[in-house]
């Protein structure tokens, strides 16, 4: 050390200089030691993030000790909502009468047909001792629910031949000399399979995520042997028959007022000039008219934003996303609005607090989110106008937007951008103008969680059948989505839905006989016509 000091310059201006190159190599260790602290918190969030991801619970639902932590880390957030809402002025109210929910079990459905057993004394004790034969005066029932295995028939048209013995035919050459009633027109020709067999198939795979080797199985134990090869090649038959309907429903979206999309991946084989390994995309598309809603899944072997710009092409009206950088040109074309998510970047907020070392931060965001959200179902159970309904959503909403706006300011400046929470403030921050877009339309809502639910089924049915074996076969199971999803959407049953629609298939062919099988166009009572008709 002496010897080093030893060394030291002895004019100030030297020293000065020694100084300032001392204090920047500190600066710069400061910084490197810094940059190596964000690094790890970095990689340790994304070790906890993918852990939860794998091992964790898929619910964003927060826990009642999250709700207590609140209450802890939140009080100007909770001063925030006091203070946003104004204090409501004494009125008076008629409470109308209403009927209270019977406690207990919920009765069984009056429609599920019922078989009577029943249990009764002996003769001898319905004879009083006076003498007199005793009368019924009443009974006591208890149902119990059954459940009967799938039940399988085969349904044998017989079409008998008609012959003159007597001439032959000779005296009337102009008609056939032996005359049969014309065949009907058959869903598969030259095919064991029936309307119903076919939508109880779709229905097993595309509803109940059942693959068809698993259906395979079950059909087996019941004595029949069905292929998943022929159950496959009937999906892909009947799909090509099924084009007209899947564009009139497309149409239909396009009508609508908002539109909601989002996608997820799939893994396809055989596609041309790519490996098997890489990755597709299930797009979805959520629209229509108020009670007429339609989801269209369509298959593409890319994530482009090109995409969605050709399915929506022309069309004017709301268009709802997440914050994928591909959407982005959706709202460049004339007559669209394009409106973000709110539950996407709550999700964001919500990862960054499941992995976050201390707590605090991504509630206070989770907080003011779930305000917005609480705001709107309010609003949505009262019978408000629409405009009254923009009204009294901006009254509520805006002030815990600027509030928390002000605050994602605040703390972009104090996250580092590369952990969990700074990237999910500068999602939100970017998502902003978006975000705030659902407050002018009593069309739209905070968040395109309808779409989601709708593909939540796609994605749960890919963890059993893991890939589809061809591009054909990824383009039938989207259309198959399609029409599950449309179904449910519409408040139908797919297996009564599916089965009227392909019981009736054979016979459409103009774009107005499609017209009459569309989900919200087909009488209810015929969906429940099990005996009669083309249906068995």
């Amino acid at each position: 050390m002496n010897e080093k000091l030893g060394e030291l310059p002895s004019s100030i201006e030297e020293l000065q200089g020694l100084i300032r190159q001392l204090q920047d190599s500190l600066e710069k260790e400061r910084a490197e030691k810094i940059g190596y602290q964000h690094e790890a918190l970095k990689h340790f969030e994304e070790i906890q993030l993918l852990r939860r991801r794998i091992f964790g619970r898929r619910a964003e639902k927060l826990s009642e000790e999250d709700r207590r932590q609140h209450l802890l880390f939140n009080e100007a957030e909770w001063l925030l909502q006091a203070q946003s809402s104004p204090a409501p002025e004494p009125q008076t109210i008629e409470v109308r009468a209403h009927h209270r929910r019977k406690s207990g079990r919920k009765p069984l459905p009056p429609e599920i047909p019922r078989v009577e057993t029943l249990h009764d004394i002996s003769e001898a004790e319905k004879r009083c001792a006076c003498g007199q034969q005793m009368v019924r005066i009443g009974e006591e029932t208890c149902e119990k629910l059954e459940v009967i295995p799938a039940r399988i028939r085969v349904r044998r048209h017989v079409r008998p031949k008609y012959a003159c013995h007597a001439c032959e035919g000779s005296a009337d050459e102009s008609r056939a000399a032996v005359r049969i009633a014309a065949a009907p027109v058959q869903l598969l020709p030259r095919s064991i399979a029936s309307p119903a067999l076919v939508a109880y198939i779709i229905v097993g795979k595309f509803c109940d995520s059942l693959p068809f080797y698993r259906q395979e199985q079950q059909f087996a134990r019941i004595g029949v042997e069905i292929s998943r090869q022929d159950m496959a090649n009937w999906s892909l038959a009947v799909f090509e028959r099924l084009r007209p309907l899947l564009q009139l429903m497309r149409e239909h979206i396009r009508r609508g007022p908002v539109v909601q999309i989002d996608e997820t991946t799939v893994q396809v084989m055989g596609e041309p000039g790519r490996p098997n390994t890489s990755k597709s995309f299930m797009w979805v598309f959520l629209g229509g008219s108020p009670g007429q809603q339609v989801v269209d899944f369509q298959y593409h072997p890319t994530r482009s934003g090109s995409i969605p710009s050709a399915v929506l092409e022309n069309y004017q009206g709301f268009i709802q996303t997440d914050g994928y950088e591909g959407y982005d040109q959706l709202g460049d074309q004339p007559g669209v609005v394009h409106v973000g998510c709110w539950a996407h970047a709550r999700r964001k907020f919500f990862e960054a607090k499941e992995v976050a070392k201390t707590k605090g931060s991504a509630d206070v965001a989770i907080a003011s989110i779930d305000a917005l959200f609480r705001t709107e179902r309010i609003l949505r159970a009262q019978d408000l106008t629409p405009q009254q309904l923009i009204d009294r959503r901006r009254q509520q909403a805006e002030p815990v937007l600027e509030k928390m706006r002000a605050w994602l300011q605040e703390r972009e400046g104090q996250v580092p951008p590369s952990t969990t929470l700074g990237k999910a403030i500068a999602y939100t921050l970017g998502q902003w103008p978006k975000l705030m877009r659902y407050l002018d339309s009593p069309l739209l809502g905070p968040d395109n969680n309808a779409c989601e639910r709708a593909i939540r089924p796609f994605v749960i049915g890919r963890k059993n059948w893991l890939l589809a074996g061809s591009p054909a076969g990824a383009e039938a199971s989207a259309a198959w989505y399609s029409l599950v999803e449309t179904a449910k959407l519409n408040g139908i049953e797919p297996y009564l839905y599916l089965r009227h629609l392909l019981s009736r298939l054979p016979d459409s062919t103009l774009p107005s006989e499609y017209e009459f099988v569309l989900p919200w166009n087909v009488p209810r009572e015929s969906l429940l016509d099990f005996e009669s008709g083309p249906l068995a």
